[in-house]
């Protein structure tokens, strides 16, 4: 499953942006800025590194139903995990 790291811990900042940070090309470790907040792609992470911070009590869960796309927010971080299957993980 393909991570996309947004560097911010205001929800509604993040909210903003996110169609923008979905619709971004990002290669392999790139790190871009949108309006002022730190997008990068963080890789690929394994439905155990999922499982595993969904257990966490100091994570929020939000899924995106559409896309199958889980949101996981901790501290100033929301990792956005998008499925091989998704339409959107191409992008």
């Amino acid at each position: 499953m393909k991570c996309i790291s947004v560097y911010t811990g205001d929800f509604g900042a993040f909210s903003d942006i996110y169609e923008q940070v979905m619709q971004t090309t990002l290669a392999d470790n790139e790190e871009t800025e949108i309006e002022g907040i730190t997008v990068a792609e963080a890789g690929e992470v394994t439905s155990e590194y999922v499982d595993r911070m969904k257990e966490r009590l100091d994570v929020v869960v939000m899924k995106q139903k559409e896309h199958g796309v889980t949101i996981l927010q901790h501290g100033s971080v929301f990792e956005i995990i998008i499925p091989e299957t998704s339409p959107v993980a191409s992008m």
